[in-house]
């Protein structure tokens, strides 16, 4: 449920809190909120029911990890029904991060992390492009993100 009409501001404080630092603990953001800890735990389980808050996670850095570069790649297929074999295949290529269906001339748009350019070039051409039902892909290389973030906590007043 994505209804935004289960919110209040206490909601949208410990969001918040959490978006700044996932891994604050509970009694922290109780007492910066000053509000009781059980109460962070109550409202923290019920924006997890209702898929507000989908998981929490460690963010990894691509390159503290060794991969210098990143592109993103948009693919355009023989035909639309492969896709779900397409995908499959996908899934199984590690260093495809991200994957969208979106509209426009392609049908989904991947964001690949690699260790160099030459890395990035085996994972174009001996990889995505041996999955059958790939008609073509585009490439363009990413220079470094800019920012990144959550989308934003709805407005209680609007």
């Amino acid at each position: 449920m994505s209804d935004t009409h289960i919110l209040d501001e206490i909601d949208r404080n410990i969001l918040e809190e959490l978006q700044m630092d996932a891994e604050k603990p509970y009694v922290q953001i109780a007492k910066s909120l000053n509000i009781s800890n059980s109460l962070v735990h109550q409202r923290v389980s019920r924006l997890k029911q209702f898929q507000i808050i989908e998981t929490t996670q460690v963010n990894l850095s691509e390159k503290g990890l060794g991969y210098e570069s990143s592109a993103f790649t948009g693919i355009i297929l023989k035909e639309d029904p492969t896709s779900k074999n397409i995908i499959e295949a996908l899934k199984k290529i590690p260093e495809i991060v991200e994957c969208y269906y979106i509209s426009g001339q392609y049908t989904l748009f991947l964001k690949i992390v690699a260790r160099n350019n030459e890395h990035l070039r085996e994972i174009l051409y001996e990889k995505i492009d041996a999955i059958p039902g790939i008609l073509r892909t585009e490439t363009t290389i990413n220079f470094g993100t800019v920012f990144k973030r959550n989308c934003p906590v709805p407005d209680l007043k609007h």
